[in-house]
């Protein structure tokens, strides 16, 4: 199948860094929120990703508006029906997933790929909420999208090869790195091992085993990581990091993905990182 148009569902972090990426390397983008504000915010944020690239001589200003052209907004699930793929990119909630799905199977054209961009949740249980089983499947872009080269596939039970290949062929054209998660396991690669490593890292700030700076600094210089756990942490949101590790617990029932109390109680604070303006660390000066 060849994908001319890809609808993209969420304006946030994660959608219009998917949005951006797919305009620039020429697919026409319909990006969906139900949120005006959302949608305004998304095509700003573009907008400043491609000027940071014209000052580093990554992209011209005619490259910009070609780019920005590519992309329309819509606040209706209606504009995605004749999208040949629309890619997910909702909060990371089983619930709000499946109604999506649900939403876009009964709107989008019965040709269409469905995808989903979860971090975690199992692409089967997506897949069963439609009538077009077969034609679904995940696409896991990493934060930020832009920069990210990597692309986690992830097949479902249902999913055919077809699919998969087209999946998988769309993200080389995007220019990125697809690796296959062989099982539709909770967290899939990526998730599996990086929020457990995390929530270790909060648990030994629950403790009292060492500072945010000083377990930041310690996983930085001692294992070579670009940047701490918990500054990752408040980068991803904690609230999708408790998300994930509550999926992780529920999914595989062992109490080593418990999710860290402090952590529960940080989210419970409205403390959700960055994105709040404070986290593990306070931004609000920032």
């Amino acid at each position: 199948m060849e994908i001319k148009s890809i609808g993209v569902v969420g304006a946030g972090q994660m959608g219009n860094g998917i949005a951006q990426v797919a305009a620039q390397f020429g697919f026409n983008v319909v990006m969906m929120d139900v949120s005006g504000a959302a949608l305004e915010k998304g095509m700003a944020t573009i907008s400043g990703s491609c000027d940071r690239l014209i000052k580093k001589n990554a992209m011209t200003e005619a490259d910009k508006t070609t780019l920005l052209g590519r992309i329309k907004t819509v606040q209706e699930t209606a504009g995605l029906k004749d999208c040949d793929i629309v890619i997910e990119a909702a909060t990371e909630n089983v619930d709000l997933k499946l109604k999506i799905f649900k939403d876009l199977d009964a709107i989008v054209k019965p040709e269409a790929l469905l995808v989903s961009n979860t971090s975690s949740i199992s692409i089967t249980k997506i897949a069963g909420v439609t009538k077009r089983p077969t034609k679904v499947a995940g696409m896991h872009f990493m934060n930020p999208v832009p920069l990210m080269k990597l692309v986690e596939g992830i097949r479902g039970l249902q999913t055919s090869d077809e699919t998969f290949k087209t999946v998988k062929a769309l993200a080389e054209k995007m220019d990125k790195v697809f690796v296959e998660s062989v099982k539709d396991m909770p967290g899939f690669i990526v998730n599996r091992i990086l929020m457990p490593m995390i929530n270790e890292a909060v648990y030994t700030l629950h403790e009292g085993i060492a500072t945010v700076e000083a377990i930041d600094n310690a996983m930085k210089l001692g294992t070579n990581q670009p940047m701490g756990p918990l500054t990752l942490a408040d980068f991803i949101g904690l609230d999708t990091c408790l998300a994930i590790m509550n999926v992780l617990h529920e999914g595989l029932g062992d109490s080593k993905y418990r999710p860290c109390p402090l952590l529960v109680k940080y989210v419970e604070a409205g403390w959700l990182g960055r994105k709040s303006g404070r986290g593990f660390y306070d931004y609000s000066a920032k």
